[in-house]
C-alpha cells in the first residue's frame, strides 16, 4: 500500500512526473498487494488490484511508446 500512496504523492508534488517512476511504483504496489491478497483472499480487492496493475502496465507501455518516438 505504501507504494501506491507514494506514487500518488509523487504525482501530486511533481510538476512533470516521470511516468516510469509513477507507473512502475503503482505496478509494484499492485503486485505486492496481490501477493498478500492471494494468501488472505478478498475477491473485490483482488479484482481492484488487477485493474490497478493493468492501468499501470498501460501507462508504462504508453511511456515506452512515446520514448521510442523520434522527435
Amino acid at each position: 500500500m505504501t507504494c501506491i500512496i507514494a506514487a500518488y504523492a509523487y504525482l501530486t508534488w511533481k510538476d512533470e512526473p516521470n511516468p516510469f517512476i509513477l507507473h512502475g511504483t503503482n505496478l509494484l504496489g499492485a503486485a505486492l498487494l496481490t501477493v498478500s491478497l492471494l494468501v488472505h483472499t478478498n475477491w473485490p480487492s483482488l479484482v481492484l488490484e488487477g485493474f490497478w496493475a493493468a492501468i499501470a502496465l498501460w501507462g508504462l507501455w504508453k511511456a515506452l511508446k512515446s520514448r521510442s518516438r523520434p522527435e
